[in-house]
C-alpha cells in the first residue's frame, strides 16, 4: 500500500499541453495495449514515450524493470481512463521511482482538452481566438466584436466556450459549423441551445438532418457587434458538398477542412470521392486563388504539434501555402484527383456514427460519444 507521503501526483491534460508548448522534456510511460498506442498517443517535440502494456505489470515490476527509465527520472504514466496508470504508478513508487505522475482522466481527458489562444486583432476592432484541441488535432474559433461573439466548429465539450465568453463579458449570438463533421461530434447545436444563439450550417450538408438551422450560403454576410459584414461566407465544396469557408474582416480565412497548413481536405468521407475531388480542386485552385494572398488561413485541423507556431496557434498566410503546401502545387487535374482518391489514410474512427450523430439521427450516451471520438483526426489527404 502506498503511503500518504508517496501519493502519486496527477497531471491534467492542460498541464501536459503546457509542458509540450514550452518544450519541457517529458517522459511518458503509456500502459495501453500496443494497438491503441500505435494508433494514437501523446506526441510533441520534447516528448519521449514508451509503450509497456498494463498486463505486463501484473506480476510486479521485476519482469519489466529493464524496460523502464532510471529511478531518478520523472515519469508520466498514461492509460485510457486513469485506473490502470494509477496501478502502475503505485508499483513504480513502491519500487523506488520517486518522480511519478499519472494523467488525470487518461487519454479521454487528453482527447477532450481545449486550449484558447489569441490569434489576432481585426481591422474593425474585433479579435479572433483559436481553441486548440491537441489530443484530436481539432481547431475551433471564437470571433468577437464589441460584446458579441461567434463560435465556429465547436467541439462537443462546449462549456469551454461559454465560460470563456462569460469571463470576457461577451454574448455568443451565432454558432457556425463550416461543414458536417465526420471526425468529431459537433458541439455547435448544443452550444447554440445553451446560449440562445442561432446555429448555421450549409443546406447542401443538411439534407438529412433532424433539426432546424439557419442556412449558410455563398456570399452571405454576418454581423458581429456593430460591424454589419464582419464575416463573409464562401462556398468551398470538396471535403463535403456543402463545405463553407469564412472570411473574417478581410483579414482571416477560416478554411474548415478545405485547406490545412500542411495538407488539404480529403473528399471521400461522404462516399463521393471522385466528384468531390473535382470540386475540391476548383475550391483550392480557383476560388481560394481569388481571395488574396495576405489572408491568414486558420484551418479546422492540424496533424502535428510542430504546426503550432511561435505565437501558439496554427495558421499561415494563404500566399505562403500556395508556395509550400504540396496539395496546392499539383499541376495536372488527373494527378490531383489520383492524389485525393487513392492511397488515403485510414478513415476516422467511428466516422459513420459521428456523421449520423451530427445529423441528429443518432443520440449516443455521453460515454459512447467519448469512445466514438477516441483517436486522431483523419480529415486530411496526408497525415
Amino acid at each position: 500500500m502506498t503511503s500518504d507521503a508517496m501519493t502519486v501526483r496527477k497531471m491534467s491534460a492542460a498541464d501536459v499541453f503546457a509542458a509540450i508548448a514550452s518544450r519541457e522534456p517529458l517522459f511518458i510511460l503509456d500502459v495501453r495495449n500496443e494497438d491503441a498506442y500505435a494508433d494514437w498517443r501523446i506526441e510533441g517535440p520534447s516528448i519521449a514515450s514508451q509503450n509497456t502494456p498494463y498486463f505486463e505489470f501484473l506480476e510486479g515490476i521485476d519482469p519489466v524493470a529493464g524496460q523502464l527509465p532510471p529511478k531518478n527520472d520523472a515519469v508520466l504514466v498514461v492509460c485510457a481512463k486513469e485506473g490502470s496508470s494509477q496501478f502502475v504508478a503505485d508499483l513504480l513508487m513502491e519500487a523506488g521511482w520517486a518522480r511519478v505522475a499519472v494523467l488525470a482522466g487518461g487519454m479521454r481527458s487528453w482527447s477532450e482538452h481545449l486550449h484558447p489562444v489569441h490569434v489576432s486583432e481585426l481591422p474593425s476592432g474585433g479579435a479572433v481566438y483559436q481553441f486548440l484541441r491537441p489530443g484530436k488535432g481539432c481547431l475551433s474559433y471564437m470571433v468577437v466584436c464589441g460584446d458579441e461573439a461567434v463560435v465556429v466548429d465547436a467541439a462537443r465539450t462546449f462549456q469551454v466556450y461559454l465560460d470563456f465568453a462569460e469571463a470576457q463579458g461577451w454574448y455568443i449570438r451565432n454558432v457556425i459549423d463550416t461543414h458536417l463533421h465526420a471526425d468529431h461530434v459537433s458541439g455547435g447545436r448544443m452550444l447554440a441551445q445553451a446560449c440562445g444563439a442561432s446555429y448555421w450550417l450549409s443546406p447542401q450538408d443538411a439534407s438529412d438532418v433532424h433539426f432546424g438551422f439557419e442556412p449558410l450560403v455563398d456570399g452571405q454576410v454576418l454581423a458581429v457587434g456593430d460591424v454589419p459584414s464582419l464575416i463573409q461566407v464562401v462556398h468551398s465544396p470538396g471535403h463535403t458538398i456543402g463545405s463553407a469557408s469564412l472570411i473574417v474582416d478581410h483579414a482571416c480565412l477560416l478554411s474548415g477542412d478545405t485547406l490545412f497548413v500542411h495538407s488539404i481536405g480529403r473528399p471521400d468521407l461522404a462516399g463521393q470521392a471522385q466528384s468531390l475531388g473535382a470540386e475540391l480542386r476548383r475550391s483550392l485552385y480557383t476560388t481560394y486563388k481569388s481571395l488574396g494572398s495576405e489572408l491568414l488561413v486558420l484551418p479546422a485541423h492540424f496533424a502535428e504539434m510542430s504546426e503550432i507556431n511561435e505565437r501558439g496557434f496554427v495558421g499561415a498566410r494563404l500566399g505562403d501555402l500556395y508556395r509550400n503546401n504540396a496539395g496546392l502545387n499539383v499541376p495536372e487535374e488527373s494527378q490531383f484527383l489520383k492524389m485525393v482518391t487513392e492511397n488515403l489514410p485510414q478513415q476516422p474512427h467511428a466516422y459513420q456514427d459521428i456523421r449520423l450523430t451530427n445529423m441528429g439521427q443518432l443520440m449516443p450516451e455521453p460515454d459512447q460519444l467519448s469512445e466514438m471520438e477516441i483517436g486522431p483526426n483523419r480529415c486530411a489527404v496526408h497525415g
